[in-house]
C-alpha cells in the first residue's frame, strides 16, 4: 500500500510541476511519465484516463492549498486583517515570482480544462467554493470580535475580493507584469481600512 501512494503520488507531484510551465493539454502523459521515472503501466493501475489524473491532480493540488491556508489564516498569526493581508501578499508574492513551481494551478488550468471536463470544472468549483469559505470564516471573525463593522456580509466581501484577486492574477499572467497584482493589493489595503 505504501509504494501505491508513493507512485501514485509521484506522478501526481512530477505532473503539478510540469502542467504549471505547460498547461493540461499542452502535456502528454509519456513526458509526465518519463520525468517521474514511472512505467506507462503504471498509470493505468491508478488512474483510467487523463481526464481522471487531471480531476485527482486538481484534489490534491486543492487539499494542499487548503492546509497551507487553514495555517496561513490560523489566529496564531494575529489580527483578522493582518492574516489576510500576510495571505494575499503571499499570493502577490508567489504569482509574480520567476519560478513556476509557486503558481496557482487553478489560474494555470481553469479556464482549460473547464470547457475540456465537466468532472474537472466541478471538482474546481467545489475547491474555489472551499477556499472562498474559508476566507469567509476568517472575515466573519473579525466581525464577530470587533475588528471588522457588524453589518458586513463576511461572504459577499469575500467574493468580491477573491474575484479581484483571480482576475489580477490572470492580468498578471496576460501583461508578464506585477501592475494587476499590486493594484489588487492597493484595493484591498483601502477596503480593509475603510471597513475598520
Amino acid at each position: 500500500m505504501h509504494k501505491f501512494t508513493d507512485t501514485r503520488q509521484q506522478i501526481i507531484d512530477t505532473a503539478k510541476n510540469i502542467m504549471l510551465g505547460k498547461g493540461f493539454a499542452a502535456v502528454g502523459l509519456n513526458e509526465i511519465l518519463t520525468q517521474a521515472n514511472v512505467p506507462k503501466g503504471s498509470f493505468y493501475h491508478y488512474f483510467k484516463s487523463k481526464e481522471q489524473f487531471g480531476d485527482a491532480l486538481l484534489e490534491d493540488y486543492l487539499d494542499g492549498y487548503l492546509t497551507q491556508l487553514d495555517a496561513k489564516l490560523s489566529p496564531e498569526n494575529g489580527s483578522v486583517k493582518s492574516r489576510l493581508l500576510a495571505y494575499f501578499q503571499n499570493w502577490l508574492d508567489t504569482q509574480t515570482a520567476d519560478t513556476t513551481h509557486d503558481k496557482c494551478l487553478v489560474v494555470k488550468l481553469s479556464a482549460e480544462v473547464t470547457d475540456l471536463s465537466e468532472t474537472m470544472r466541478i471538482t474546481l468549483k467545489h475547491g474555489t467554493d472551499r477556499i472562498i469559505s474559508r476566507i469567509a470564516e476568517c472575515v466573519q471573525e473579525g466581525i464577530d470580535n470587533g475588528e471588522l463593522p457588524e453589518h458586513l456580509d463576511a461572504r459577499f466581501v469575500t467574493n468580491e475580493i477573491y474575484y479581484m484577486w483571480i482576475g489580477a492574477t490572470l492580468l498578471t499572467k496576460v501583461n508578464r507584469s506585477r501592475d494587476a497584482l499590486e493594484s489588487a493589493m492597493h484595493s484591498l489595503k483601502n477596503k480593509l481600512d475603510s471597513l475598520v
